[in-house]
This record gives structure tokens, C-alpha cells and sequence, in this order.
């Protein structure tokens, strides 16, 4: 079910260990393992893993099973770093062995939100009602939570959600669902998804023509996605996703563009924005513990990790540097827009590439 992303992660190992070399002079040696998009083959394959002499685990893009994976880690003894999974009670069972370098459902709701107030008023626009529709996994379902809790207290927001709609992410069919959100007559639709469910969904907005103002994330992956571009063409520009992502401007993202234009020539960061940048620094994490730690032992690289201090990085954000709970503080997310195929960061402005368009262009008032 998420093959793709998971393609688009191995992306990011695949061109790290030159990259790695280069800043660290580590050598690091890829492991391999498909998750298959469940939680006990991640468990087993993390297991495996281990015994073929795995030093460091790093993925698995999905909060389900990076909790299964984190339980062998701990068990284990081995070092987890976590490149993609938000769901916040992985951080908070006290491990000693499992570390991350992603926002959690809390904060890129709290970013999300915040963001989503910043492009009402870069474009002047104050929407009054949302529909609110998303999946309901592990990490959608603490999305919702996340935001049930947050937006009544944001009294800055001009919008209220008006009706909140679940769905099953693996769903072959959204009529229902999209039929009923459209009958709410929101002004824009709060979107969290995943990639396959965010293209049928938008593919059947335009069969029941339904034209919000807008499609707008407050945090998740699938709209940035680079099959969604390659599924919908044209129908994919103008939706907004507040995602963790790299900064156009940053330190290592010329290397990284380099890098990637060498092994990926028919590849774009743009399209693999969060996936290809999360992964890389997750494996830069390891091997700069490597460096410090000198050593293979799964408790010297925990102590190692639990000491970084990485300043020039990729992502949007401060320094990559752990609290007491195996968790990065001050990743930030930033406001994308598709534009002709791709997604272009609107905020912050001090990273923008292009100016964000709101309500987009085909909506009319009814």
C-alpha cells in the first residue's frame, strides 16, 4: 500500500553513504528490508535484520510499524532512528535505544495549524467553515486528536470544522465519503491522508464536482507525493500540504540535488522532498555517532546519538539534537503548493520559491 513512498525513502538511503563520507568520513554499509506495509513483517524483519548484524536501524516511514520496530530495538539493545512516523506514544515509553528526527502528530498539527493561519493572511482570504476528512490509521487517528484538541483554542484561525470524516486508507472507493463532505458546503476541504486514498479522493472531487476553495493538509504525506503528480497531472496543482520538508535554502541541500541528479538522473528532490531529506539525515545521525562513539556497541551509539549536535542539515529547522525522550525538538514544517507538477515551498517566506494562491484558481462561489 505504500511501495511507492517506500521507493522514494530508499532513494534517500541509496544516496547517503556517499554524502556521508564526504561530511563524516564514515563508511557506511546498507541493510536492506521491505516492511511490506505490516506491522509484524516490520517486527520480524527488524529482527532479522539484528542477527544478520545490523548496528543501527533507520525508517520505516509508517508510526505503526516504527512502534512495532522500536520494541525490538529496545529489546535488542540496537540503536532505532526513526526517519518518518509521527505518532507521539513512540517517544513516550521511556526507551533508551530509540531515537527520532520527525515532528510528532502534535507538533506538525500545532505547525500545521499555525501555517494554515499564515497563508489566510499572505493571500487575504478568511474561509469561514472546513470539512475535515481523513484516514484512519495509527497516525491519522492521532492527527485527529491532535487537532480536535488544538483548534478551539486557536481563536486566530477564522474557520470552523463543520463535520469530520474518516476513511479506511486502503478504501477502493470515496463516493460516499466525498459526497458527504460536499454536502456540508464548506468553503475548503482539511485533508490528512496518504498517497493512494489522496489521489482516488481527488479524482472523485472532480466527479461529483465539487470544487472547494482549496484542498489544504495540515500535516501528511500523499499530495507531495511524486505519483500523485504522475496520477493526476493538472488535478494535482494548487493543493496545500504543511509538511516537514527540506529548507531550498539549506546547507546540504545543494549536495544533496547533486547527489541525486548523479544516481537518480530521471529523479527530483521536489518529488521526494520529505522522504529523500528525513532519511538522509537519519543516516547521517548514525554515522556521526559512529564517528564520536568509535564503536559498534548498540549502548556507545545510543550514548553518541543521544549527544548529537548537527547544525548545517537539510531539513527546515535548528540543530538536529535529542531531548531526554529520544526526541528532536524544533523540526519545522513548511507550507508547500503544487505548482505545474511539483510542490514549491510558499512559507515560510524566508524559504519561499513562489508566492501561495488561495482560494486556487477554478473555485467559484455558489
Amino acid at each position: 500500500m505504500q511501495g511507492l513512498i517506500g521507493q522514494s525513502c530508499q532513494i534517500g538511503a541509496d544516496i547517503s553513504p556517499e554524502l556521508v563520507r564526504g561530511i563524516t568520513g564514515v563508511d557506511v554499509e546498507l541493510m536492506n528490508a521491505d516492511t511490506e506495509t505490516n506491522v509484524d513483517v516490520a517486527r520480524s524483519r527488524a529482527e532479522r535484520l539484528i542477527s544478520e548484524g545490523a548496528h543501527v536501524l533507520v525508517g520505516p516511514f509508517d508510526s505503526g510499524q516504527a512502534a512495532a520496530i522500536a520494541q525490538v530495538a529496545e529489546q535488542r539493545k540496537v540503536p532505532f532512528v526513526i526517519n518518518i512516523a509521527a505518532a507521539p506514544q513512540i517517544t513516550e515509553q521511556g526507551y533508551k535505544f530509540v531515537f527520532r528526527n520527525f515532528p510528532t502528530a502534535i507538533d506538525l498539527t500545532r505547525y500545521g495549524l499555525a501555517q494554515i493561519g499564515e497563508l489566510f493572511r499572505a493571500t487575504n482570504v478568511a474561509p469561514r467553515t472546513a470539512v475535515f476528512m481523513h484516514v484512519n490509521d495509527t497516525f491519522g487517528s492521532a492527527m485527529s486528536k491532535g487537532i480536535s484538541g488544538m483548534l478551539p483554542a486557536l481563536t486566530n484561525l477564522p474557520f470552523k470544522v463543520v463535520e469530520t470524516i474518516s476513511y479506511d486508507p486502503a478504501a477502493r472507493d470515496l463516493s460516499v465519503e466525498v459526497a458527504k463532505a460536499k454536502a456540508t458546503k464548506a468553503d475548503f476541504l482539511l485533508l490528512v491522508c496518504r498517497l493512494n486514498d489522496a489521489i482516488l479522493l481527488r479524482r472523485e472531487m472532480v466527479r461529483q464536482r465539487w470544487n472547494p476553495m482549496g484542498v489544504i493538509s495540515p500535516g501528511s504525506p500523499g499530495m507531495v507525493e511524486d505519483q500523485y503528480f504522475k496520477a493526476l497531472g493538472k488535478l494535482s496543482d494548487y493543493c496545500i500540504s504543511n509538511n516537514p520538508w527540506y529548507n531550498p535554502k539549506g546547507a546540504l541541500t545543494p549536495a544533496v540535488i547533486k547527489q541525486m541528479a548523479k544516481q537518480f538522473p530521471k529523479e527530483r528532490l521536489t518529488t521526494h522532498g520529505t522522504n529523500v531529506s528525513y532519511t538522509f539525515e537519519s543516516i547521517l545521525i548514525a554515522a556521526d555517532a559512529y564517528k564520536r562513539a568509535r564503536s559498534t556497541d548498540g549502548q556507545a551509539l545510543a550514548d553518541a546519538i543521544r549527544q548529537t549536535n548537527i547544525v548545517d542539515r537539510i531539513c527546515l529547522g535548528g540543530p538536529i539534537r535529542f531531548n531526554a525522550k529520544g526526541q528532536v525538538e524544533g523540526n519545522l514544517t513548511a507550507c508547500l503548493q503544487n505548482r505545474d507538477g511539483a510542490p514549491r515551498v510558499v512559507l515560510p517566506a524566508d524559504a519561499a520559491e513562489v508566492k501561495p494562491v488561495f482560494p486556487w484558481p477554478d473555485y467559484k462561489p455558489t
